[in-house]
């Protein structure tokens, strides 16, 4: 073994060990938000969490026994991570298992603490730190469980949109505790969720894209640098500059939101003259290159 592979496999092992303190730190943000915020309001976060923390509830209610968190949210978490290991990837799913674990264990162990009795601001502000949370797993490549491996699986392996599935498990949750325990805590619940959600679209945009439309007259090097960059291809458009009556080439292409800022630095790099727009993309049908999980 050469010195790069040294180097490459000493590279790897960096990487998995900071993923690995990132999605640690996010299952105590997680942990210490149940035990603050959601168990104060009495409110439910959606997903795995949220239905973990529904059957707590209800046993805690109408059988007086107090079931442990995270016993309840490894069964619940069964299948979606038997989907992770099968169709995602391993270390992607095997970060998540931790999350979940490390996230439970924290729960049952950490003190209850309330900052706050205003079911609003618990609302709100626990719905913003959830996000975060789960942010993190994200951006580290993992996830806190649950839906969100059936959300990954079915957007990255079958091109669905995942929101409205989502969207579908959440309301079932949301329907049954406002059955349950009033319908106060389950809109106020919908307001924590809002609140999540809009954190994770802010710090989380790999599954946004965006469109370039970029006028050059090196439309080959500026494609030869978005498909180092991004992976993606792009289409030269020949067409006339209206004021010069001048030939003009477009180069048209779709990349993710988070490769955007980079894309921009190598066509200002490639040709500091080009005119480059930026569209942002709501859907896209066809063939979009989404690089894989490990």
């Amino acid at each position: 073994m050469n010195s790069d592979d040294n180097e490459k496999m000493g590279s790897t092992a960096f990487r998995i060990f900071l993923r690995l303190i990132v999605v640690s730190l996010a299952s105590f943000v997680m942990a210490l938000n149940i035990n603050t915020f959601v168990h104060t309001g009495g409110l439910l976060p959606g997903g795995a969490s949220g239905l973990t923390l529904l059957f707590q509830e209800t046993f805690q209610k109408y059988l007086n026994v107090k079931l442990p968190y995270t016993l309840i949210n490894l069964l619940i978490n069964a299948i979606p991570v038997y989907i992770g290991f099968k169709f995602v990837g391993k270390k992607f799913t095997l970060l998540s298992c931790w999350c979940i674990l490390l996230t439970g264990i924290l729960a049952d162990v950490l003190p209850a603490y309330v900052v706050t009795r205003d079911i609003l601001l618990i609302s709100v502000f626990g719905g913003l730190i959830n996000g975060t949370a789960i942010s993190m797993c994200l951006l580290s490549d993992a996830t806190s469980g649950g839906t969100d491996f059936i959300a990954i699986y079915l957007s990255e392996k079958r091109g669905v949109d995942s929101f409205y599935v989502t969207l579908i498990i959440n309301a079932c949750i949301l329907t049954v505790a406002g059955f349950l325990f009033g319908w106060d805590k389950a809109l106020y619940s919908i307001i924590f969720q809002f609140a999540s959600t809009g954190m994770i679209r802010i710090l989380y945009r790999k599954y946004q894209k965006s469109t370039f439309f970029i006028v050059t007259n090196k439309p080959k090097e500026v494609c030869e640098a978005i498909s180092k960059i991004s992976n993606h291809g792009a289409t030269i458009l020949e067409g006339e500059g209206s004021f010069e009556h001048c030939e003009r080439n477009v180069v048209y292409s779709v990349v993710s939101s988070t490769e955007t800022g980079r894309v921009i630095t190598a066509v200002n790099e490639v040709d500091d003259m080009a005119f480059v727009n930026v569209l942002k993309t709501e859907r896209v049908i066809g063939r979009f290159y989404q690089r894989p999980k490990d």
